[in-house]
Protein backbone atom coordinates (compact mmCIF):
# COMPACT_ATOMS: atom_id res chain seq x y z
CA UNK A 1 0.00 0.00 0.00
CA UNK A 2 3.07 2.16 1.15
CA UNK A 3 4.36 1.32 -2.24
CA UNK A 4 1.35 2.23 -4.25
CA UNK A 5 0.94 5.70 -2.88
CA UNK A 6 4.50 6.64 -3.05
CA UNK A 7 3.94 5.79 -6.64
CA UNK A 8 0.68 8.14 -6.80
CA UNK A 9 2.21 10.42 -4.89
CA UNK A 10 5.25 10.61 -7.41
CA UNK A 11 3.26 10.63 -10.94
CA UNK A 12 0.92 13.88 -9.29
CA UNK A 13 4.58 15.20 -8.15
CA UNK A 14 5.48 14.72 -11.93
CA UNK A 15 2.34 15.78 -13.63
CA UNK A 16 2.04 19.01 -11.33
CA UNK A 17 5.78 19.92 -12.62
CA UNK A 18 5.05 18.84 -16.12
CA UNK A 19 1.97 21.66 -15.69
CA UNK A 20 3.98 23.97 -14.61
CA UNK A 21 6.87 23.76 -17.25
CA UNK A 22 4.09 24.21 -19.96
CA UNK A 23 3.30 27.42 -18.42
CA UNK A 24 6.61 28.50 -18.11
CA UNK A 25 7.07 27.88 -21.91
CA UNK A 26 3.70 29.34 -22.81
CA UNK A 27 4.72 32.36 -20.67
CA UNK A 28 7.90 32.47 -22.47
CA UNK A 29 6.47 32.14 -26.05
CA UNK A 30 3.96 34.91 -25.35
CA UNK A 31 6.07 37.31 -23.27
CA UNK A 32 5.45 40.01 -25.92
CA UNK A 33 1.79 39.84 -25.71
CA UNK A 34 0.97 43.30 -25.10
CA UNK A 35 2.16 43.92 -28.85
CA UNK A 36 1.38 40.56 -30.18
CA UNK A 37 -2.03 39.98 -32.06
CA UNK A 38 -3.88 37.25 -31.80
CA UNK A 39 -4.36 35.56 -35.17
CA UNK A 40 -7.69 35.71 -35.48
CA UNK A 41 -7.71 39.60 -34.74
CA UNK A 42 -5.07 40.17 -37.61
CA UNK A 43 -7.22 37.98 -39.72
CA UNK A 44 -10.24 40.45 -38.83
CA UNK A 45 -7.57 43.53 -40.21
CA UNK A 46 -6.95 42.00 -43.10
CA UNK A 47 -10.64 41.44 -44.07
CA UNK A 48 -11.96 44.47 -42.90
CA UNK A 49 -8.90 46.01 -45.54
CA UNK A 50 -10.14 43.59 -48.03
CA UNK A 51 -13.79 44.30 -47.54
CA UNK A 52 -13.05 47.85 -48.50
CA UNK A 53 -10.92 46.89 -51.87
CA UNK A 54 -13.61 44.81 -52.74
CA UNK A 55 -15.95 48.14 -52.06
CA UNK A 56 -14.18 50.06 -54.22
CA UNK A 57 -14.04 47.90 -57.46
CA UNK A 58 -18.00 47.75 -56.84
CA UNK A 59 -18.65 51.06 -55.90
CA UNK A 60 -16.23 52.91 -57.63
CA UNK A 61 -13.29 54.95 -56.26
CA UNK A 62 -15.56 58.88 -56.08
CA UNK A 63 -17.96 56.74 -53.71
CA UNK A 64 -15.87 54.89 -51.74
CA UNK A 65 -13.84 57.78 -50.32
CA UNK A 66 -17.02 59.32 -49.69
CA UNK A 67 -17.83 56.24 -47.69
CA UNK A 68 -13.93 56.21 -45.92
CA UNK A 69 -14.54 59.60 -45.03
CA UNK A 70 -17.74 59.24 -42.88
CA UNK A 71 -16.90 59.17 -39.18
CA UNK A 72 -20.08 56.77 -39.23
CA UNK A 73 -20.21 55.23 -41.96
CA UNK A 74 -19.31 51.67 -42.50
CA UNK A 75 -16.22 51.22 -42.78
CA UNK A 76 -15.40 53.55 -39.84
CA UNK A 77 -15.73 50.98 -36.82
CA UNK A 78 -14.13 53.03 -33.82
CA UNK A 79 -10.20 52.73 -33.45
CA UNK A 80 -10.81 50.43 -37.03
CA UNK A 81 -11.41 52.78 -39.69
CA UNK A 82 -10.14 53.18 -43.45
CA UNK A 83 -7.66 55.80 -44.84
CA UNK A 84 -6.97 56.38 -48.35
CA UNK A 85 -4.27 57.67 -50.50
CA UNK A 86 -3.29 57.96 -54.13
CA UNK A 87 0.71 59.34 -55.20
CA UNK A 88 1.60 59.87 -51.25
CA UNK A 89 -1.66 62.38 -50.98
CA UNK A 90 -4.40 61.56 -48.24
CA UNK A 91 -7.53 60.98 -49.75
CA UNK A 92 -9.77 59.94 -46.87
CA UNK A 93 -9.75 59.56 -43.26
CA UNK A 94 -12.78 60.31 -41.19
CA UNK A 95 -10.78 61.14 -38.40
CA UNK A 96 -8.12 63.85 -40.03
CA UNK A 97 -10.29 65.90 -42.28
CA UNK A 98 -8.13 68.23 -42.17
CA UNK A 99 -5.07 66.22 -43.92
CA UNK A 100 -7.20 65.72 -46.63
CA UNK A 101 -5.26 66.30 -49.85
CA UNK A 102 -2.00 66.20 -48.04
CA UNK A 103 0.88 64.57 -48.12
CA UNK A 104 2.11 62.80 -44.92
CA UNK A 105 4.78 65.01 -42.79
CA UNK A 106 8.07 63.68 -42.34
CA UNK A 107 7.26 63.96 -38.69
CA UNK A 108 8.68 61.75 -36.30
CA UNK A 109 6.73 60.08 -33.37
CA UNK A 110 8.16 59.91 -30.01
CA UNK A 111 10.50 57.20 -30.75
CA UNK A 112 12.31 58.73 -33.55
CA UNK A 113 10.01 56.61 -36.39
CA UNK A 114 8.92 58.78 -39.48
CA UNK A 115 5.49 57.73 -40.66
CA UNK A 116 6.67 59.14 -43.78
CA UNK A 117 9.30 56.60 -44.52
CA UNK A 118 7.28 53.83 -43.19
CA UNK A 119 4.31 54.76 -45.83
CA UNK A 120 6.84 55.00 -48.58
CA UNK A 121 8.23 51.76 -47.75
CA UNK A 122 4.99 49.84 -47.61
CA UNK A 123 3.91 51.44 -51.29
CA UNK A 124 7.02 50.86 -52.32
CA UNK A 125 6.44 46.87 -51.99
CA UNK A 126 2.56 47.32 -52.84
CA UNK A 127 1.30 46.69 -49.16
CA UNK A 128 1.84 44.71 -45.75
CA UNK A 129 2.66 45.49 -42.25
CA UNK A 130 4.00 48.11 -40.29
CA UNK A 131 4.13 49.60 -36.76
CA UNK A 132 4.03 53.36 -35.86
CA UNK A 133 2.76 54.85 -32.87
CA UNK A 134 -0.63 57.19 -33.79
CA UNK A 135 -3.73 58.77 -31.67
CA UNK A 136 -6.37 56.52 -31.37
CA UNK A 137 -10.10 57.96 -31.17
CA UNK A 138 -11.45 55.29 -28.57
CA UNK A 139 -9.15 56.44 -26.26
CA UNK A 140 -9.33 60.15 -26.14
CA UNK A 141 -6.58 60.35 -29.02
CA UNK A 142 -4.07 58.76 -26.22
CA UNK A 143 -1.07 57.89 -28.57
CA UNK A 144 -0.50 54.32 -28.83
CA UNK A 145 1.53 51.59 -30.60
CA UNK A 146 -0.61 50.93 -34.09
CA UNK A 147 -0.14 47.60 -37.18
CA UNK A 148 -1.17 48.87 -40.29
CA UNK A 149 -2.00 46.63 -43.04
CA UNK A 150 -1.98 48.65 -46.44
CA UNK A 151 -3.16 47.13 -49.79
CA UNK A 152 -3.22 48.38 -53.13
CA UNK A 153 -6.62 49.21 -54.16
CA UNK A 154 -6.43 50.07 -57.82
CA UNK A 155 -4.22 52.00 -59.89
CA UNK A 156 -2.56 54.90 -57.75
CA UNK A 157 -4.71 53.99 -54.97
CA UNK A 158 -3.83 52.26 -51.83
CA UNK A 159 -6.41 51.33 -48.62
CA UNK A 160 -4.43 51.16 -45.06
CA UNK A 161 -6.09 50.28 -41.70
CA UNK A 162 -4.84 49.05 -37.91
CA UNK A 163 -5.26 48.01 -34.82
CA UNK A 164 -4.15 49.46 -31.92
CA UNK A 165 -2.18 47.29 -29.56
CA UNK A 166 -2.83 47.18 -25.68
CA UNK A 167 -0.85 48.76 -23.40
CA UNK A 168 0.55 52.11 -23.38
CA UNK A 169 3.19 53.08 -26.34
CA UNK A 170 6.49 52.05 -25.84
CA UNK A 171 9.03 54.66 -24.64
CA UNK A 172 12.44 55.13 -25.56
CA UNK A 173 14.44 56.75 -23.96
CA UNK A 174 16.62 59.39 -26.03
CA UNK A 175 19.87 58.40 -24.55
CA UNK A 176 19.12 54.20 -25.41
CA UNK A 177 18.35 56.43 -28.81
CA UNK A 178 21.23 58.27 -29.15
CA UNK A 179 23.45 55.19 -27.98
CA UNK A 180 22.23 52.61 -30.62
CA UNK A 181 22.63 55.44 -33.52
CA UNK A 182 26.33 55.92 -32.17
CA UNK A 183 27.17 51.74 -32.23
CA UNK A 184 25.66 51.39 -35.64
CA UNK A 185 27.34 54.59 -36.86
CA UNK A 186 30.82 53.47 -35.01
CA UNK A 187 30.23 49.73 -37.07
CA UNK A 188 29.71 51.96 -40.52
CA UNK A 189 32.83 53.54 -39.87
CA UNK A 190 34.72 50.65 -38.71
CA UNK A 191 32.99 49.15 -42.20
CA UNK A 192 34.02 51.58 -44.07
CA UNK A 193 37.83 51.64 -42.74
CA UNK A 194 38.30 47.70 -43.25
CA UNK A 195 37.69 45.26 -45.71
CA UNK A 196 34.54 43.70 -45.78
CA UNK A 197 35.62 40.57 -45.03
CA UNK A 198 37.46 42.02 -41.76
CA UNK A 199 34.18 43.99 -41.02
CA UNK A 200 31.93 40.66 -41.43
CA UNK A 201 34.42 38.51 -39.62
CA UNK A 202 34.32 40.91 -36.31
CA UNK A 203 30.72 41.50 -36.70
CA UNK A 204 29.65 37.68 -36.20
CA UNK A 205 32.33 37.49 -33.52
CA UNK A 206 29.69 36.84 -30.01
CA UNK A 207 32.24 37.68 -28.11
CA UNK A 208 33.44 40.58 -30.27
CA UNK A 209 33.65 44.67 -29.83
CA UNK A 210 30.16 45.15 -31.90
CA UNK A 211 27.85 42.63 -29.23
CA UNK A 212 26.92 43.52 -25.89
CA UNK A 213 24.29 41.26 -25.18
CA UNK A 214 20.95 42.55 -26.63
CA UNK A 215 22.60 44.80 -28.64
CA UNK A 216 24.42 43.85 -31.70
CA UNK A 217 25.57 44.21 -35.27
CA UNK A 218 23.36 42.58 -38.29
CA UNK A 219 24.33 42.82 -41.69
CA UNK A 220 22.77 42.29 -44.83
CA UNK A 221 23.08 42.73 -48.58
CA UNK A 222 20.22 44.59 -50.84
CA UNK A 223 19.09 41.27 -52.24
CA UNK A 224 18.18 40.17 -48.84
CA UNK A 225 21.15 37.56 -47.95
CA UNK A 226 22.10 37.46 -44.31
CA UNK A 227 25.55 38.88 -43.83
CA UNK A 228 26.24 38.83 -40.53
CA UNK A 229 24.43 38.10 -36.81
CA UNK A 230 26.41 36.56 -34.11
CA UNK A 231 23.26 34.95 -32.82
CA UNK A 232 22.55 33.19 -35.90
CA UNK A 233 25.84 32.12 -37.42
CA UNK A 234 24.33 28.95 -39.04
CA UNK A 235 21.93 30.86 -41.31
CA UNK A 236 24.85 33.03 -42.67
CA UNK A 237 24.40 33.35 -46.55
CA UNK A 238 20.64 32.76 -46.24
CA UNK A 239 17.96 35.02 -48.03
CA UNK A 240 16.06 36.45 -45.02
CA UNK A 241 14.07 39.04 -47.05
CA UNK A 242 10.80 37.13 -46.27
CA UNK A 243 10.92 36.59 -42.74
CA UNK A 244 8.72 38.33 -40.92
CA UNK A 245 7.74 39.02 -37.18
CA UNK A 246 4.52 37.27 -35.12
CA UNK A 247 2.49 39.98 -37.01
CA UNK A 248 3.55 39.97 -40.35
CA UNK A 249 6.33 42.92 -39.90
CA UNK A 250 8.40 42.35 -42.45
CA UNK A 251 12.11 43.06 -40.98
CA UNK A 252 14.75 42.74 -43.71
CA UNK A 253 12.46 44.26 -46.47
CA UNK A 254 11.89 47.56 -44.19
CA UNK A 255 16.22 47.70 -43.12
CA UNK A 256 16.59 47.41 -47.08
CA UNK A 257 13.96 49.96 -48.17
CA UNK A 258 14.86 52.42 -45.47
CA UNK A 259 18.64 51.95 -46.42
CA UNK A 260 18.45 52.45 -49.94
CA UNK A 261 15.36 55.02 -50.01
CA UNK A 262 17.21 57.17 -46.75
CA UNK A 263 20.11 55.94 -46.08
CA UNK A 264 19.49 55.16 -42.61
CA UNK A 265 15.90 55.13 -39.93
CA UNK A 266 14.12 53.60 -37.32
CA UNK A 267 11.43 51.38 -37.24
CA UNK A 268 9.56 48.63 -34.92
CA UNK A 269 9.62 44.60 -34.68
CA UNK A 270 9.39 41.88 -32.61
CA UNK A 271 12.62 39.59 -32.64
CA UNK A 272 13.55 37.28 -29.52
CA UNK A 273 15.93 38.61 -27.15
CA UNK A 274 19.02 36.85 -27.09
CA UNK A 275 19.45 38.51 -23.28
CA UNK A 276 16.20 37.27 -21.72
CA UNK A 277 16.12 33.47 -23.18
CA UNK A 278 14.80 34.10 -26.65
CA UNK A 279 11.84 35.76 -25.23
CA UNK A 280 9.74 38.07 -27.93
CA UNK A 281 10.00 41.67 -27.05
CA UNK A 282 9.27 44.61 -29.17
CA UNK A 283 12.79 46.44 -30.99
CA UNK A 284 13.20 49.86 -31.66
CA UNK A 285 15.58 49.23 -35.05
CA UNK A 286 17.98 51.76 -36.43
CA UNK A 287 19.47 51.41 -39.83
CA UNK A 288 22.26 52.54 -41.80
CA UNK A 289 23.51 51.78 -45.73
CA UNK A 290 27.23 51.42 -45.71
CA UNK A 291 27.78 52.00 -49.62
CA UNK A 292 25.60 50.45 -52.40
CA UNK A 293 26.37 46.40 -51.84
CA UNK A 294 24.84 46.24 -48.04
CA UNK A 295 24.13 47.92 -44.88
CA UNK A 296 24.13 47.01 -40.92
CA UNK A 297 21.55 47.61 -38.56
CA UNK A 298 20.70 46.98 -34.75
CA UNK A 299 18.37 47.39 -31.84
CA UNK A 300 17.35 48.16 -28.51
CA UNK A 301 14.04 46.16 -26.94
CA UNK A 302 11.74 48.27 -24.35
CA UNK A 303 13.66 48.73 -20.76
CA UNK A 304 11.97 46.65 -17.99
CA UNK A 305 10.26 43.95 -20.43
Amino acid sequence: MRSTKAILAAALALAILGTLLVSLVAANENYADPYILKPEAREELVSFVNEAKDFVMAEGKDEALQVFNDPKGRFSRGGLYIAADANGILLADPYEHENKGKAPDMYNDSNGVAYAKIISSLTKRGGGFAYFIHPNPDHSNAEELKLQYRVKADEGLYLASGMYLPGPAPVFSNESRKDLIAFVEGAREFALNHTKEEALKAFNNPNGRFVKEELYIIAYDFNGTRLAHPYMLEAIGENALNVTDPNGVDQVRNMRDFAADWGDGFFYYIWPNPAKDNARELKLCYVTKVNDDWFLASGVYLPGE
